[in-house]
C-alpha cells in the first residue's frame, strides 16, 4: 500500500493516501479561464513519481526535464507489514535511499560513505522489490525468462496510453515471452511452463537460423545428406590409410639429389663410351674387309701398264719389270701391316671402353639401388602434405556428419520436448482449475457490474504456450476495449489481496476512461471503491473533474470524500509541482 508521496522542493504538494479508494482530482474551477487547462497539473505525474521511486530504469520524460533536475522524490510505502521511505534524486537516479527495517531483506542497503544514508543500486532495489511484493526468490530472478518486478508492477501501475491497449500488455512492444510468463505468474498458473516454452522457441529459432545459414552457404558443415557424406568418408579413410602406409615405409636419403645427379652422369658417360665403341667396331669391320681384299698386282697387269706407258710416255725411263713387281709387293705388305696395327689398336680401345662401361654401369647400379630404396625429402614432404590434406578433408566430413546427426537429433528432440511440455502444461492447467475458476469468476463479475452481459476471460493452452483473451459484448469500440483492461486489472488486485505478500494497491490514470460512456465510468468507480473496501487493497484513480459522471453515481456514493489531492488550473501554483514550465 502507498502511504504518501513527497518531494524536497517547497512548492511540491505532498499526497497522503488512505486505505481503500483514493482519487487525485484535476479540477476546473469557476475562476479558471477558457484557456485554462488541467494538462500539466500533475495527476499523471503522480504515476510517474511512484514508478520512479519503485525502480524504473530512469526518470520519465516529465521528471527528466531541466527544471526538475536535482529534485528528490520520496515514496512512503507498506511492504510485508513494514513501512519504508524511499528517496530518489533525478540528478543521481542510479541509487535509492531507504529508511526502515531492512534487517530481514535478502539484500540489505549499505551506508553511503559521504552521506551516511542507507542506499542500494536500482538493480538491487528491483530484486528486493520482487521479493517484497511478489515473493520471488532472489536466486530465481537471475534465470532467463522469469517474472520481473518491473513487468509485474506495470499491471498494477500502468503508465502511458499504450499501457491500456490490451489487458495482457503494459506496452505495445512487450515481448511475447514476457506477456506469457508474467500473466501466468499473476494468474497463479505455472509460469515455469511459459518460461520453458520460450527456451524451446529459442532453440527452434536457432535451428531454423542454422538451416537458413547452411542453405545460404554460410555454414557448409550442415549441407548434404548423411548417406552421401558416409560414402565420402569411407573413400577418404581408404586413401588416408594407403598414404599413411606409404609414409611409414618411405626412407629419405640426405644425398638423394646428389646421387641422382651422379647416376645421370654415369648414364651419359656410358652412352658416350658405347657410341665410341660402335664407331670403332664399324671401322674395324671396314679395315678387315680392306685387309681381305688387299693383294699385289699380277705380272700381266704390270706388263700391260708398261706397254701403255711406253706408248704414252715414249721418252720415259723404263725400269726393269722385275723391279716394278717387287715394289708393288712391298706396298701391299706395308698396307696389310698398317691395317693389322689399326685393327689391333681399335680392338684394344673397344676392350678398354668395355671395362669402363662395366665399371660405370656397376657404379650406376649401386646408385640406382639407393634411389630405388630411398626418396627425396621434397618427395616425402609432398606425400606428407597430400596425406595431411586428405586427413583434413576426412575430419571435415566427419564433423559434417556429426553436425548433421546432432542437428537432426536436436530437431527431433525439440519436437519431443515441445510435445512433452504441452502435455505437462495441459495436465498442470487442469490441476489448477480452482485457481482459474476464481479468476474467471472475478472477471465475469466485474464485467457484469459494468454491462448487462458478463464478459469472458479466456485462458487456454496451445502449441505456442498460454493463450489469454477477454471478450465483452459490443467490443470493438475504444471505451469497451479499455474497460476490458479495467476489469482485468481489478481482478488481479482482488486475487492478490488475499495473499500475504502482495503489492497492496492498484492505480489507474484517467486515460483508462477516455471514450468510455459516463454510465460505465460511474459503475467502474463505484465497483473499484466497493472491491477495494471489501478485499482490503488500495485503489488510486487520477481523474479530470469534467469527466466525472456526477449524476450517474448511486445516491449513497460521494466521490469527493475519497479525494486525497485536488489540483486546479486557476493558479500557477495549483499543480502538483507548485509551478508551471
Amino acid at each position: 500500500m502507498i502511504v504518501s508521496i513527497q518531494c524536497d522542493h517547497p512548492g511540491f504538494k505532498p499526497v497522503e493516501f488512505n486505505e481503500g479508494f483514493n482519487v487525485v482530482l484535476a479540477e476546473r474551477t469557476k475562476e479558471s479561464t477558457k484557456k485554462g487547462s488541467r494538462n500539466g497539473l500533475g495527476k499523471t505525474l503522480v504515476v510517474e513519481i511512484i514508478h520512479f521511486c519503485l525502480g524504473s530504469s530512469s526518470a520519465s520524460r516529465r521528471l527528466a526535464r531541466e527544471p526538475l533536475l536535482g529534485w528528490t522524490f520520496s515514496l512512503e510505502i507498506l511492504l510485508r507489514g513494514q513501512r519504508y521511505l524511499v528517496r530518489r534524486n533525478t540528478a543521481k537516479p542510479g541509487r535509492v535511499v531507504i529508511e526502515g527495517d531492512c534487517s530481514f531483506w535478502p539484500i540489505r542497503p549499505r551506508l553511503d560513505a559521504k552521506t551516511g544514508s542507507p542506499s542500494m543500486s536500482i538493480g538491487e532495489w528491483n530484486t528486493v522489490l520482487a521479493w517484497l511484493t511478489f515473493d520471488i526468490p532472489v536466486n530465481v530472478q537471475g534465470e532467463k525468462y522469469t517474472p520481473t518486478f518491473r513487468s509485474l508492477i506495470s499491471y498494477f501501475l500502468r503508465r502511458g496510453r499504450d499501457a491500456f491497449s490490451s489487458p495482457f500488455e503494459h506496452h505495445r512492444k512487450q515481448p511475447e515471452w514476457d506477456r506469457q510468463v508474467n500473466n501466468a505468474f499473476l494468474l497463479g498458473l505455472a509460469w515455469e511452463d511459459a518460461q520453458q516454452w520460450q527456451i524451446l522457441k529459442d532453440q527452434k529459432n536457432a535451428l531454423a537460423a542454422l538451416r537458413a545459414a547452411a542453405q545460404s552457404g554460410l555454414m557448409p558443415n550442415l549441407v548434404g545428406s548423411i548417406g552421401d557424406l558416409e560414402a565420402t568418408k569411407i573413400r577418404l579413410e581408404g586413401e588416408t590409410a594407403l598414404q599413411a602406409e606409404q609414409l611409414s615405409t618411405f626412407r629419405v636419403h640426405p644425398q638423394y639429389r646428389k646421387i641422382e645427379e651422379q647416376a645421370n652422369e654415369f648414364t651419359g658417360e656410358i652412352h658416350e663410351l658405347a657410341d665410341q665403341n660402335m664407331a670403332d667396331r664399324m671401322l674395324v669391320r671396314s679395315y678387315e674387309t680392306s685387309f681381305q681384299q688387299e693383294e699385289p698386282a699380277s705380272q700381266e697387269s704390270v706388263v700391260k701398264l708398261y706397254e701403255e706407258a711406253g706408248v704414252a710416255l715414249p721418252h720415259a725411263v723404263v725400269r726393269r719389270l722385275q723391279e716394278v713387281q717387287e715394289f708393288h709387293q712391298q706396298v701391299a705388305a706395308n698396307r696389310r701391316h698398317f691395317l693389322q696395327d689399326e685393327v689391333g689398336r681399335l680392338e684394344q680401345g673397344i676392350q678398354r671402353r668395355e671395362h669402363e662401361i662395366k665399371a660405370k654401369s656397376d657404379d650406376r647400379a649401386a646408385l640406382l639401388a639407393i634411389l630405388q630404396s630411398h626418396g627425396a625429402l621434397e618427395e616425402y614432404n609432398g606425400l606428407q602434405q597430400r596425406h595431411l590434406e586428405a586427413v583434413s578433408r576426412l575430419n571435415e566430413v566427419r564433423v559434417r556428419i556429426e553436425n548433421l546427426r546432432r542437428f537432426e537429433q536436436g530437431a527431433g528432440a525439440l519436437r519431443i520436448d515441445l510435445e512433452r511440455l504441452q502435455l505437462r502444461a495441459r495436465a498442470d492447467y487442469e490441476d489448477r482449475l480452482p485457481i482459474r475458476e476464481r479468476a474467471l469468476s472475478l472477471f465475469n463479475a466485474n464485467s457484469e457490474a459494468l454491462y448487462e452481459a458478463p464478459g469472458k476471460l479466456i485462458i487456454d493452452i496451445g502449441p505456442a504456450g498460454f493463450r489469454f483473451q477477454v471478450e465483452i459484448e459490443r467490443s470493438g469500440s475504444q471505451g469497451i476495449d479499455q474497460m476490458k483492461v479495467f476489469c482485468y486489472d481489478l481482478m488481479l488486485a482482488q486475487l492478490w489481496a488475499s495473499r500475504g505478500v502482495r503489492p497492496g494497491f492498484l492505480m489507474h490514470d484517467s486515460t483508462i476512461f477516455d471514450g468510455v460512456d459516463e454510465r460505465q465510468i460511474g459503475l467502474a468507480l463505484e465497483l473499484a471503491a466497493s472491491a477495494a473496501g471489501r478485499r482490503g487493497f488500495q485503489y488510486i484513480c487520477c481523474l479530470n473533474s469534467d469527466v466525472v459522471p456526477w449524476q450517474e453515481f448511486s445516491s449513497g456514493f460521494d466521490l469527493r470524500q475519497y479525494v486525497v489531492l485536488e489540483l486546479t488550473d486557476v493558479r500557477e501554483d495549483g499543480g502538483l509541482l507548485g509551478m508551471r514550465f
